[in-house]
């Protein structure tokens, strides 16, 4: 019986969706065309695009540009996609374009993951990402209906790391990049390494041979032991990212070439980076990646944005909260409307005269945006903070030699932590050693108060 009820809610939950799905694509035919491109890249291979023009709108208008690896779809001329953003971008007449990267989706060629970037002089056939984001933008300007002659370039994690490699050897109508939550550096900072460490679990169900885990990932992970064990068992003729991360286990040639900040030269276009300080996976793809930006290209706008979210929580409807923690006000749809379509606007639309402060990031605690005319901010002090009795925090070095215990913040089973609560967190078994003689510390950079 309580099969059969569960089995019914799914239906009723399954018929609401679809409701809304179709819903959505009427209102979407009725404003806007699509149109199914097969883009010609300059080796032969042709790329799949959906553009969507808006009817009924006088004027020329720009394009907004996201290339994907999981699927520019839905495909087929009737059939809709729901594009995130500002309402402002449907309001304005924006033109929206998706499209598959090399050997994913509807696209031809052969795919690969996180492709290097190519620092020589190029060949005539030569390709990268940079060189397929300059063929579509140089072909989208050419043969769209009804665009003005500008493009911009967005996407968050993976999309985003397009978004940033598109902006390299910029075409000349790309006039504004939006790389959010880049993955720039998978062994460095971002994704499946943090500082060479494996995020197994991570790793694992990237790929085709995600396996079941029953539940409990942890378990499931500590019972299979090594990582040979893993391969043996559900990866044996897997190819692709999981033999590469097997394959590379140090920083070599391999992760090199795939290091975005190093490669982030030659941008022509205004450039916003987002990030979220609470993003476990690419945080320092959007921290180092707008450093790198700014630093390497000196004659365009940039400007970092750091919100308290998730990974890509910036595109939810609020992001009032994360968690227990409350911010006091929608940080998403702030972003979105404030900072997001006034960005893309200015340069799409506009002149393109708009300065850009340095970075807007959001301050947790006080629940504020601030803005700062250079990043890091000129006035921050490098201040080192200790573990110390209590279970507390410091800026006082401690002088004895003590044992203390922690919470432990990675118990023994599995736990979501986006929905866990204090109380579902154990004392730890494990106690950790502090001598006077070598103290641990985490030196970061402190404003004054304000």
């Amino acid at each position: 019986m309580k099969i059969m009820r569960l089995t019914l809610r799914l239906g009723v939950l399954f018929a609401l969706v679809l409701r809304v799905a179709v819903a959505y694509a009427q209102a979407q035919q009725g404003s806007y065309t699509k149109y199914e491109y097969m883009i010609p890249m300059r080796d032969g291979i042709r790329l799949y695009t959906a553009v969507y023009v808006p009817k009924n709108r006088p004027g020329k208008h720009p394009i907004l540009l996201e290339r994907t690896g999981s699927g520019a779809g839905p495909y087929g001329p009737n059939r809709y996609r729901r594009h995130r953003g500002s309402p402002k971008f449907v309001e304005n007449g924006y033109i929206f374009t998706d499209q598959d990267v090399r050997g994913q989706g509807h696209s031809q060629g052969v795919f690969v993951q996180d492709r290097p970037q190519l620092l020589n002089p190029l060949k005539p056939q030569d390709i990268d990402e940079s060189t397929d984001a300059y063929d579509t933008i140089d072909y989208l300007v050419r043969n769209v209906p009804d665009n003005n002659g500008r493009v911009g370039l967005w996407g968050i994690s993976n999309r985003g790391f397009y978004a940033a490699v598109g902006a390299i050897n910029s075409h000349p109508a790309l006039r504004a990049a939006s790389p959010q939550a880049p993955a720039s550096d998978w062994f460095l900072g971002d994704d499946f390494h943090h500082n060479g460490a494996l995020f197994l679990m991570d790793a694992a169900r990237s790929g085709p041979h995600d396996p079941d885990t029953g539940g409990d990932p942890y378990k499931f992970y500590l019972e299979h032991g090594a990582l040979f064990a893993l391969t043996n068992a559900y990866f044996k003729e897997a190819d692709g990212l999981w033999r590469d991360l097997m394959e590379h286990g140090a920083y070599d040639e391999y992760w090199q070439a795939r290091n975005l900040p190093h490669n982030m030269r030659n941008v022509h276009c205004a450039v916003m980076t987002v990030g979220g300080w609470f993003d476990a996976e690419d945080l320092w793809g959007a921290l180092h990646t707008a450093r790198a930006t700014a630093a390497q290209n000196k004659n365009i706008p940039t400007m970092l944005v750091m919100g308290p979210w998730s990974h890509g929580m910036w595109a939810d409807p609020t992001g009032d909260r994360l968690g227990d923690q409350d911010f006091g006000q929608p940080t998403s749809a702030f972003f979105q409307n404030k900072i997001e379509f006034p960005f893309f606007d200015a340069f799409l639309r506009g002149n393109g005269k708009r300065r850009l402060p340095a970075a807007r990031v959001f301050e947790t605690g006080a629940n504020r945006w601030r803005t700062f005319p250079q990043w890091p901010p000129r006035e921050a002090k490098p201040t080192d903070f200790y573990l110390l009795p209590g279970m507390t925090i410091g800026t006082t070095a401690p002088t004895d030699t003590d044992w203390f215990p922690l919470v432990d913040r990675n118990p023994q089973q599995f736990m979501d932590i986006y929905t866990a609560k204090p109380e579902d967190f154990q004392t730890a078994t494990i106690h950790i050693h502090r001598a006077a003689a070598a103290t641990s510390h985490l030196r970061v950079g402190v404003l004054p108060a304000k």
